[in-house]
C-alpha cells in the first residue's frame, strides 16, 4: 500500500462503531481523520476541514448522503466514496450520478476500503501530491469560491464582480478583524495614487447589498478612522 501521509479523510457516518473502526484504520495508515459532528451542517464542516477525500454513508439523520454529496460537489471536486448497507444496483447508480467516485457496501472488508481510499487519492492527486484547494475560503458560514467569484451561504448564492469579490475575500481572510482602507485599496487597485477614496466606499456598499441577498445584513462593519471588519461568527 502506498504511503498516504498528508492526506485528510472526512468520515460522515452516524454509526459510531463503524466510524471509529474506519477512523482507527485510517489513522494507522497515516491519514489525518476528521469525523462529522453535526449532520445538519455537513457542507459547512467539509469546508472548514478541507479534506482530501470523503467517506459518506447514505442513511444519515436529517438529509441523506445523496443530498450531501450534491452539496459537496457544488464546492469541491474531492473524491467521495459512499459506504452503505444499501446494496441495490440502483442506489449505486444514483450515487455515481450524484457525483460519487466509488461505492462500498456494508459489511465491508477494511483492507478493501483502505485500498479504494488509496486508489481514489492516487487518481485525484498523484502518488504523493498535496491537495488543498486555494480557491475556497470559508468564514462564519459564508463560502467564497475564487474560481467563479461566487459567494454562498446555505442554499443561496450570489455572483460578484471581480473587484467586489476581491474586496470580500480580503475581509473574509481576516474575519472578525479590522482591515484598513489602505490595505483594501492596495489589494483592489495596482496604482492607488489615481483611485478616489470614495471608490472603495462605493464597492463596500455594493458588497454589503450582495451579502444582504444571502441574509447577512450589516455583516461589514465600518470602523471609523480605521477601516472595515467582516463580523461573522459561527456557522449561521
Amino acid at each position: 500500500m502506498t504511503e498516504p501521509r498528508h492526506y485528510r479523510v472526512m468520515i460522515v457516518e452516524d454509526d459510531a462503531k463503524i466510524a471509529s473502526i474506519l477512523a482507527a484504520e485510517l489513522d494507522r495508515y497515516g491519514y489525518d481523520v476528521v469525523m462529522a459532528q453535526d449532520y445538519a451542517r455537513i457542507r459547512d464542516e467539509f469546508v472548514a476541514a478541507r479534506p482530501d477525500l470523503v467517506l459518506l454513508d447514505v442513511n444519515l439523520p436529517r438529509y441523506d448522503g445523496f443530498y450531501w454529496c450534491r452539496q459537496i460537489r457544488a464546492v469541491s471536486r474531492v473524491p467521495i466514496i459512499f459506504i452503505s448497507a444499501r446494496s441495490d444496483e440502483m442506489d449505486q447508480v444514483r450515487a455515481i450520478e450524484h457525483g460519487a467516485d466509488d461505492y462500498i457496501t456494508k459489511p465491508f472488508n477494511l483492507e478493501l476500503a483502505l485500498a479504494k481510499v488509496g486508489a481514489a487519492i492516487r487518481r485525484a492527486y498523484g502518488e504523493y501530491a498535496m491537495s488543498r484547494d486555494p480557491d475556497l475560503l470559508s468564514a462564519g458560514g459564508l463560502l467564497l469560491d475564487r474560481s467563479t467569484n461566487r459567494a454562498s451561504r446555505g442554499d443561496r448564492a450570489v455572483e460578484l464582480s471581480p473587484k467586489e469579490f476581491r474586496l470580500l475575500w480580503c475581509l473574509a481572510e481576516r474575519a472578525g478583524q479590522i482591515v484598513s482602507r489602505e490595505e483594501l485599496l492596495e489589494a483592489l487597485w495596482d496604482d492607488t495614487d489615481f483611485v478616489d477614496d470614495n471608490t472603495l466606499t462605493v464597492n463596500v456598499t455594493r458588497v454589503r447589498r450582495r451579502l444582504e441577498e444571502l441574509g447577512l445584513a450589516n455583516a461589514i462593519e465600518t470602523k471609523r478612522g480605521q477601516g472595515y471588519c467582516l463580523a461573522l461568527t459561527g456557522g449561521e
